[in-house]
């Protein structure tokens, strides 16, 4: 089984505890990176019950994603060679199926920061978020077709768009708590796009389409084929998914956190004071 279930290689927060994928039973695992910075963990699965898991608190800064409206675009001609792959079609963003309607759609909004949020504005209003509506193949072609998905199609569509309209974009996903925003639901795993404006990357988010804190990355790609959480060279059954991701207040010193780290079974998540204020 190959693995993306760790914090991104790239994470701008400070790790307490180990954010690595412990198993049980306790089996051998690798770790590498691949070619996107992505953590990824191998390892041979038993004949049998598998339960694999991971804690840690990460401590962030507390803004929420950056804004800069007057980010330019880049010309064709001046793209990174590195960051060329990212105005071309893949899998599942197929911006080639798309170029006329996203010219005929954004060709006369301002290029760079504005366009993007034209964009994700689209996205967010005319796509309807379901659980009953996420399909493996699902393309973003498809999804501007059904006006349905979940947040991977969301990015999806949101990246083949920018693509389309020669804008350097990337998938990404990782933790996303209701910090903010308590209404939005328990903490999940989510699925986000990055755009390349100003020579740097930008968060954007056509699912929620607002501004949030404590995002925690954990994968880029292309899209959702570079960064599946779990591959597995041969069958197996899911049988419980569970994520959490939240915030609680107070400031523990670094001794209380590693003494909970420390002394939890490690069947068990990490439970904390209501005093501490970490995300994890």
């Amino acid at each position: 089984m190959i693995l993306a279930l760790s914090a991104h290689s790239t994470l701008d927060a400070r790790l307490v505890g180990e954010d690595r994928v412990r198993t049980e039973p306790m089996i051998p695992t690798r770790e590498f990176l691949d070619g996107y910075g992505n953590r990824i963990t191998r390892l041979v699965a038993p004949k049998g019950s598998l339960r694999l898991w991971s804690d840690c608190v990460a401590e962030v800064d507390g803004a929420p994603d950056p804004l800069v409206p007057d980010a330019e675009q880049h010309a064709i001609d001046a793209v990174a060679d590195a960051h060329l792959t990212h105005l071309m079609a893949s899998r599942y963003c197929d911006s080639d199926n798309l170029s006329d309607m996203a010219w005929a759609t954004f060709g006369s909004t301002p290029p760079g920061w504005p366009r993007v949020q034209a964009i994700c504005d689209f996205v967010h209003s005319e796509i309807s978020f379901g659980y009953k509506f996420a399909r493996s193949s699902k393309t973003a072609s498809e999804v501007n077709r059904e006006k349905t998905g979940v947040c991977r199609d969301f990015a999806h569509l949101a990246i083949s768009l920018c693509r389309a309209m020669n804008i350097p974009s990337r998938y990404a996903s990782g933790y996303l708590g209701d910090i903010g925003v308590p209404d939005s639901g328990p903490g999940d795993f989510c699925a986000w796009f990055e755009v390349y404006l100003g020579g740097r990357w930008f968060v954007f988010d056509a699912r929620y389409n607002t501004r949030r804190i404590g995002r925690l990355p954990m994968v880029r790609g292309a899209d959702a084929s570079d960064v599946a959480m779990i591959t597995s060279f041969g069958p197996y059954d899911l049988r419980l998914f569970r994520v959490w991701t939240d915030e609680v207040e107070g400031a523990p010193n670094d001794e209380s956190l590693l003494e909970m780290l420390a002394t939890r079974p490690e069947s068990e998540p990490l439970v904390f004071p209501s005093s501490a204020r970490v995300h994890r």
